[in-house]
């Protein structure tokens, strides 16, 4: 398992802090919403970000 970046994590927290309700336990529905929710324009960060809430959720 790999460690995430200390901004993946950041953005994870405040995303479920905010929007608890726009997020479940899949991946695909919590890419979507990170993808709403946010303006980050990376696929790789927008997915990391995606399966650090799944994994909390």
């Amino acid at each position: 398992m790999a460690i995430k970046p200390d901004y993946v994590k950041k953005t994870g927290r405040i995303l479920l802090e905010r929007y608890p309700d726009a997020f479940t336990t899949d991946f695909d529905q919590n890419k979507e919403s990170v993808q709403k929710l946010t303006n980050i324009e990376s696929k790789g960060v927008r997915n990391r970000i995606a399966g650090y809430v799944t994994r909390k959720k």
